[in-house]
């Protein structure tokens, strides 16, 4: 029998998949390209911060095990706050007042569209984009309005297209502009600076919040363009957000720089989601970044761009040349697409990847399911556009020599399959 209460949940989950990327982290496979997992972490630092903490439980257990503030421990915001501001040319007007701590940045994109949606509020963002984004949009009753990219990722004058558009024909000027601005997910591009500027411009013009998510900014392998936070001099402008799961370790802690009039609704909105970040795990992450970060990064970065090489060579080497890669300069990620639109990438996946021991994830769970988009052809709306093309395949978890074994058999079943 089945319960009364099931036949009546929330109506999001009658319309919202299961992530892709979770139900793909159930299945075993000797090749793993699939989800960002970290796979080089300063284990040794970490082992001897653990036992700098067991020596502050002996005098101070009470207060590291305990509640905190939901914005985050004085200490850890003020360590972050120096750290963005030296690395990052960030400003804080209030100091470390203005980061938030959030229990990963996951929680920071989601409490965000928490507090800036109302029904049918608009959205930009690149096509493809980060699932973890453009779910939650539709979840909270936004809709998406994306944008053409290209291998240096969103193009501005798409942007700035979308916002004429929806306020002409939705009667509706965008709520926010989303970018991953540093080796995005899931392409692997990174902004020109040209296109920072002029994505930060059009913001301020228009008066929308632009949310620059730079979770993999540490994960560099070169040197990149200023982190469009930068430009904001006053902190009005942008909702620039950090992770410390690629740069330190997965014990789920984001920060944040927020303008003042987020923040004060957005500590609000934490309180409710979880009350306050794990006072050990901010505890913990004080040392790293204060002692840490700067000793042990580089190695870390050392093993990543290997991997990233192996799998660059292994793309152009074995795969079809009826296809297009990504160059990423960071990050954890290659984009491949093939140019037969009418490739399934999730079909071959199922029917032909997996049963040979290799794990991708399709490209198309990067795209809305349901929304707006504008076309590169005619610079019009059409309803929501999703393309089955392409693959995002993840460098950071696998050695390079499963790199070498399992990209060479995955490129080899594509030939077949062109």
């Amino acid at each position: 029998m089945t319960p009364p209460y099931y036949s009546n949940l929330a109506e999001w989950t009658e319309f919202v998949p299961e992530s892709e990327i979770r139900r793909l982290l159930l299945t075993r496979t000797k090749y793993y390209f699939g989800g960002g997992k970290p796979g080089s972490l300063p284990i040794d630092t970490f082992k001897r911060i653990l036992y700098q903490i067991a020596d502050e439980l002996e005098t101070d257990g009470i207060d590291v095990l305990n509640y905190g503030p939901t914005s985050g421990i004085p200490s850890l915001k003020k360590t972050l706050a120096q750290r963005v501001k030296e690395k990052d040319g960030v400003t804080l007007p209030k100091g470390a007042d203005d980061i938030l701590i959030s229990t990963g940045s996951q929680q920071m994109l989601y409490g965000l569209l928490d507090v800036l949606l109302r029904p049918k509020d608009v959205i930009i963002m690149a096509r493809p984009s980060y699932l973890g984004f453009v779910v939650p949009v539709t979840k909270l009753g936004g809709d998406v309005l994306t944008c053409p990219s290209d291998m240096d990722g969103l193009i501005p004058e798409y942007v700035e297209r979308a916002i004429e558009i929806s306020q002409k024909e939705l009667n509706r000027t965008p709520k926010a502009i989303y970018v991953v601005s540093d080796s995005d997910n899931p392409k692997g591009t990174t902004l020109p600076e040209k296109r920072r500027k002029k994505l930060f411009e059009l913001a301020t013009q228009h008066e929308i919040l632009l949310i620059e998510d730079s979770a993999y900014r540490e994960i560099q392998f070169t040197t990149i363009p200023p982190a469009i936070k930068s430009y904001d001099k006053e902190n009005e402008w942008v909702a620039y957000l950090r992770t410390s799961s690629k740069e330190a370790a997965v014990l789920r802690l984001g920060y944040s720089v927020l303008p003042e009039k987020i923040m004060v609704p957005m500590i609000k909105d934490k309180g409710y989601l979880d009350l306050c970040t794990s006072t050990l795990n901010q505890k913990i992450l004080d040392i790293y970044y204060s002692k840490y970060i700067d000793q042990v990064l580089g190695d870390n970065l050392i093993v990543y761009k290997e991997r990233r090489d192996m799998m660059q060579k292994t793309i152009d080497d074995f795969f079809p040349s009826e296809g297009l890669r990504t160059n990423p300069t960071g990050g954890f990620f290659f984009w491949y697409q093939l140019e037969n639109g009418n490739f399934d990438s999730s079909k071959f996946l199922q029917d032909v990847a997996i049963p040979n021991d290799v794990l991708y994830v399709p490209g198309q769970a990067f795209y809305p399911i349901k929304g707006y988009s504008i076309s590169s052809k005619d610079l019009k709306l059409h309803g929501n556009r999703i393309k089955t093309n392409g693959m995002r395949l993840s460098f950071s978890f696998t050695t390079p020599q499963e790199i070498a074994e399992g990209m060479e058999k995955l490129g080899k079943l594509l030939q077949k399959e062109v």
